[in-house]
């Protein structure tokens, strides 16, 4: 969290050296034998991510060391194991190698301090501080603050974070940039062009009625930015129910609309030159005798008919709706968010993100931007091979495609692609969550790719 970054300490401050591997025998050459002793019986080898806060004896200065290990570069991810392994107290970066990144150092210090705890008390301990002094971390604070808004939307019970609530925080972020914002709520989809959304969310309690929510920002003869995020507050499965193992964390499946609302935060905060629109279709997939039902035909904002295969197949729906909306505003660049399916974690696991794109050059800036914010996406192909999967015997397309194509997330994405804007586009097939902890990364939400997309956009247009 972007407030353990102080400007300057009242008190004492600790002394932090990040040190690789082979500068450590000169390092604790020239310090006392009370810290080189420490080091020994630690086993201190700054090997990385290893910790040692050494008291220096009598009329020195304490010290904490933190490793790097074969190399003297470490980008944030690595950093964001300081806070838990660092006592309470405050901290100043000690000259370091020109390799290392302050701002990659303050960065990960403030995503390593994450911690959710609306519904417990907080831990005792207080959080250590990293003292940025004079430095201009502006940016690395609106970075910290869009990732841990992503995280809070996503962590919070679907009971506390329902379409009313989405739209309230939708309703800060663009009230805190001076956004305009306009919502569609319930039976005025209808009529506003909005069937897929209205037809998905429409067996929700009326007090958790769907909506489009729609913010615009920046000046109107600026490259047009979409940002596009699935905003499904809660996922049953509709008729289609989910098993309970399936559903324990559907809560997060509004993470794509959280992950938007990040990035927009980012994009806003840096003032980057474009005309922002930020379209998140938002609905709970409930069970009641409005919900729709497999073998239903809707209506979609584009005009093609869909026959509903299966009613888990919800987000693609609102989604269709959305990036029609998106291709209205002729955007330079449209990028949409969503956890959309099983498939792609069953391809690349929890912590890499697939993404797709026809677009050679975006997809060189997206996986450049990656691999340089150690935010990790891996380009996944639209195999016009499985296109005809989607099709319906009855309607233009269908929900659900054949089994013989297997790759699911593959076609999601070509669904997708039969109403994403023309021109640049890309579309990400996130998770959210940490189902694992290990250092600076606790179990549940994680906001993933929006770091880097906030660097290929900040590349792009800046």
């Amino acid at each position: 969290m972007s407030d353990l970054l102080i400007d300057s300490a009242a008190g004492a401050t600790f002394a932090l050296h990040l040190l690789a591997e082979p500068a450590l025998e000169g390092f604790l050459a020239a310090q006392s034998a009370t810290v080189a002793r420490q080091a020994e019986l630690a086993g201190f080898k700054a090997k990385p991510g290893q910790v040692l806060v050494a008291a220096a004896g009598e009329g020195g200065e304490d010290i904490a060391l933190f490793g790097l290990g074969a190399a003297a570069t470490a980008d944030s991810t690595l950093f964001r194991a300081l806070p838990a392994k660092l006592p309470p107290g405050d901290y100043r970066l000690a000259p370091t190698a020109d390799a290392v990144s302050f701002e990659a150092v303050a960065l990960g210090w403030a995503l390593g301090g994450y911690a959710f705890s609306r519904y417990r008390k907080p831990r005792k301990e207080p959080w250590p501080r990293l003292v940025v002094g004079d430095v201009d971390l502006s940016e690395v604070r609106a970075i910290a603050r869009g990732c841990a808004l992503a995280r809070d939307l996503v962590n919070t019970p679907a009971n506390d974070m329902g379409p009313v609530e989405l739209e309230m925080a939708a309703r800060e972020i663009a009230e805190l940039h001076g956004a305009t914002i306009s919502v569609i709520v319930g039976d005025d989809l209808l009529p506003a062009g909005y069937p897929a959304v209205h037809a998905v969310g429409r067996a929700a309690d009326p007090t958790r009625a769907p909506r489009m929510i729609e913010i615009s920002w920046g000046a109107a003869d600026a490259p047009r930015l979409a940002l596009v995020g699935k905003g499904v507050v809660f996922d049953t499965g509709g008729l289609d129910l989910k098993p309970s193992s399936g559903m324990r964390l559907m809560k997060k499946d509004m993470g794509g609309a959280a992950h938007v609302l990040g990035l927009a935060h980012m994009v806003m905060a840096a003032r980057l030159p474009v005309r922002l629109s930020v379209l998140l279709p938002v609905v709970e997939n409930a069970v009641s005798g409005e919900a729709m039902r497999p073998g239903d035909v809707i209506a979609s904002r584009k005009g093609l008919s869909i026959e509903i295969g299966n009613t888990d197949a919800e987000g693609r729906l609102i989604l269709a709706d959305a990036l029609t909306r998106a291709a209205e505003l002729n955007p330079d660049l449209t990028l949409d968010l969503a956890t959309l399916t099983g498939a792609a974690r069953a391809a690349l696991g929890p912590q890499v993100i697939p993404f797709y794109t026809a677009d050679e050059a975006l997809a060189a800036a997206i996986a450049s931007a990656g691999a340089a914010a150690a935010d990790p996406v891996w380009r996944m192909p639209l195999w016009s091979g499985y296109d005809d999967a989607l099709d319906s015997d009855i309607a233009d397309l269908k929900n659900d495609p054949d089994g013989w194509a297997q790759a699911g997330s593959v076609t999601a994405a070509l669904f997708l692609q039969r109403f994403a804007p023309p021109g640049a586009w890309a579309h990400f097939d996130i998770f959210a969550w940490n189902p694992k902890s290990r250092p600076g990364h606790p179990v549940g939400a994680e906001a993933q790719t929006i770091r880097a997309l906030y660097a290929m956009l900040k590349a792009r247009y800046q």
